[in-house]
């Protein structure tokens, strides 16, 4: 009798859970972003606004909870209902985070209290400089970082983000002493490159390709395994004398553990649909992003192993 009240019990669950999805989304859904406005996350979560509320039908409002290198929105996010109305639009900053910082000033661990439903893009990183900054190549800021040891700054959106966590790779790589300025978000470091404040920066392609544009930063090189489509000109970190050095930046969709698995499956196959849009590919081939497309189980296996990759990488960096 127990045995079959279990399994009363359990189907009734799963009709209660799949009705949920079918209904899902009831009213308007917020997106976290903990990054700040304009920036790589921002961007994309307003465009996934945009085409979610096309495809099903309610409001998907973008919330920026920025500080503490995306910690604090990460905890808005997690401890939020675990409902499908609020999602966390999360990068490699979060699985650099579970190495980088302790539990305590986490206050979180992603794969437990998140639940992984789609990735989104990637994109390479692009190594600037000021352009009162006395070098031309990759090799010369190398070589002027060495001959002014603890000299030389390079700016970030703040500890722990992908610009942090690829400046400190770079460091370790280049056998350089350059030190980390962190900001509040990327906008503010952008702003304090181009302003001579600091006088290097590693940012994404589609966020600094205009001011390079413009002649308000120096590029030296991007970061993938081959040269930028959107900046053809410039070599790689790689091709520039860095060799095997490679960073991006990535983007996903995450959600309180515990929301109903019926929901997650449906926002993955929504993002997933959306992401091989031809005019969406169009649009992030242009900007220098490439579309991600994975089930929730391959998104989870992902994490796992970035998380793995940035805690080897914490090591390396931390000896040098």
């Amino acid at each position: 009798m127990i045995a079959r009240r279990s399994v009363l019990a359990f189907a009734a669950g799963l009709l209660s859970a799949v009705s949920a999805a079918q209904d899902y989304p009831s009213h308007a859904v917020r997106i976290v972003v903990p990054f700040g406005a304009g920036g790589p996350a921002d961007v994309a979560a307003r465009l996934i606004g945009n085409v979610l509320q096309e495809s099903l039908g309610q409001p998907f409002v973008v919330e920026n909870r920025t500080g503490a290198g995306g910690v604090i929105g990460t905890i808005e996010a997690a401890k939020s209902p675990a409902d499908g109305y609020t999602l966390l639009m999360m990068s490699n900053t979060q699985t650099a985070n579970e190495s980088l910082l302790t539990a305590d000033k986490r206050k979180y661990e992603l794969m437990r209290d998140l639940a992984p439903i789609a990735p989104v893009n990637y994109s390479d990183l692009v190594i600037v400089v000021n352009p009162q900054v006395p070098v031309k190549t990759l090799a010369e800021f190398v070589a002027l970082a060495k001959a002014q040891p603890g000299k030389l700054n390079y700016a970030s959106s703040g500890q722990g983000t992908p610009y942090h966590m690829a400046g400190e790779l770079f460091k370790a790589m280049a056998g350089i002493d350059v030190v980390h300025v962190p900001y509040r978000n990327s906008g503010e470091a952008r702003s304090g490159v181009i302003g001579g404040q600091v006088q290097m920066m590693i940012d994404a392609v589609p966020a600094m390709a205009p001011n390079i544009a413009e002649n308000q930063v120096r590029a030296l090189a991007t970061t993938g395994k081959q040269r930028s489509t959107v900046l053809p000109n410039v070599p790689t970190a790689i091709e520039a004398g860095v060799p095997a050095y490679e960073a991006t930046i990535w983007l996903g969709l995450m959600a309180p553990a515990g929301t109903p698995k019926p929901v997650i499956d449906k926002l993955n196959a929504a993002v997933n649909a959306m992401v091989k849009r031809p005019d969406i590919v169009k649009l992030w081939t242009e900007q220098g992003a490439v579309p991600m497309s994975m089930t929730p189980e391959e998104f989870e296996k992902f994490l796992r192993g970035d998380i793995e990759k940035w805690a080897e990488i914490v090591k390396k960096f931390d000896k040098s």
